[in-house]
This record gives structure tokens, C-alpha cells and sequence, in this order.
């Protein structure tokens, strides 16, 4: 199976989907970089593992589909349309793209991209 872009977004979508954020931070390498929306970047594990403590917290529940993509070697823009459900049981869904770039399996960094207005 390969490691590109695509591959490494599946797992850790699937990962995230079931809000195991010692498995989501298993597809960071310890330096990457992850660029939230709004512009805040987090640089290395703890800050970003940060990110998805407080995203899971937030919302337990989330899924993700891959719409489309652009993916050349290492480098990807990966199209998603998402659902997140809160503790009230309130759905709300979003869609963005997310530039990636993968090394040996992991992403060495990823910028998300989506509108954060509708999501509370």
C-alpha cells in the first residue's frame, strides 16, 4: 500500500473519526507543522496534539469523505466535506481542503483550510 498523501489523510481521518488522538498524532512526524483555519500554525507534537484534544473534547462525534484531490508526489490539496456532532447531539458539517506533504508515511505538515462560521 502506498504512504502518499491520500493514504496517510485516509488513516488519519479514520483515526480522528474515532477521536484517538494518540493515534491521530501517530501520522505527525515530531516536528511537523499544522496550520489551522484562521491562520495559527502549531509547530511539533505537543501543540498540535493540543488542537485535537480540544476539537475532540468539543465534538465526539466526526467523519470525513475525500471529495477530490490534486496529489503530486509527496504533495497533496485534499478536498473533504465533514460532520461534526457536539454533546447535544447537533450535527454540523463543513467542508475545506487541506494542503498536505508526507514523508515516509506521516505528514511533515498540513494546512487546513474551511470556514469556521457555522461550526459553534
Amino acid at each position: 500500500m502506498s504512504d502518499g498523501p491520500r493514504e496517510v489523510a485516509e488513516a488519519y481521518w479514520r483515526d480522528e473519526g474515532a477521536r484517538d488522538v494518540d493515534a491521530v498524532m501517530a501520522h505527525y512526524h515530531p516536528d511537523a507543522e499544522f496550520r489551522e483555519p484562521g491562520g495559527l500554525v502549531r509547530r511539533g507534537h505537543a501543540e498540535i496534539r493540543a488542537y485535537y484534544e480540544a476539537s475532540c473534547a468539543a465534538y465526539p462525534g466526526l467523519w470525513v469523505r475525500i471529495v477530490a484531490e490534486i496529489v503530486i508526489g509527496d504533495r497533496g490539496a485534499l478536498e473533504w466535506v465533514a460532520e461534526l456532532t457536539d454533546h447535544e447531539g447537533r450535527r454540523h458539517p463543513a467542508s475545506g481542503v487541506n494542503l498536505v506533504e508526507v514523508r515516509d508515511g506521516k505528514f511533515t505538515s498540513v494546512h487546513s483550510y474551511f470556514d469556521t462560521r457555522h461550526i459553534p
